[in-house]
């Protein structure tokens, strides 16, 4: 076995002594700031996943009503009686009719392309859809 004088030994124990120290400054207070930043940062994750969550489920349940209003309304209008709109038309094609044939308010107007303006005041009485 080999043998150490006094000041191998002094040289070891500093080595040592250098190796606390060097350890204890790295890891001084490190521990608990990681693990802090860890628990925090799991704790900001539950809180999202949480909201997440409820926000799903508030949209799930804004969609469920979305639907049942959107069918009680086309319930509503399949139950409904077909009704013809009222005699008016467009209020342009009446105030035309007033001011020329005030007399003639009240008879049937023919309109054979259905497009809101008499026959008699239209040019094509027959072009169909085109205007």
């Amino acid at each position: 076995m080999t043998t150490f004088t006094t000041d191998q030994w002094i040289i070891i124990g500093l080595v040592f002594l250098l190796g606390l120290l060097v350890g204890m400054w790295m890891t001084s207070g490190g521990r608990r700031k990681w693990k802090t930043r860890y628990n925090e940062e799991v704790t900001a994750r539950k809180a999202l996943e949480t909201r997440d969550k409820e926000r799903e489920a508030h949209w799930a349940t804004r969609e469920k009503e979305w639907r049942e209003e959107t069918d009680r309304r086309e319930a509503a209008l399949r139950s409904a009686p077909a009704v013809a709109p009222a005699g008016r038309t467009e209020p342009h094609v009446e105030d035309r009719l007033r001011d020329r044939h005030p007399g003639e308010m009240n008879a049937p107007r023919r309109d054979l392309d259905r497009d809101g303006v008499p026959d008699q005041y239209d040019r094509r009485p027959l072009d169909g859809g085109r205007r």
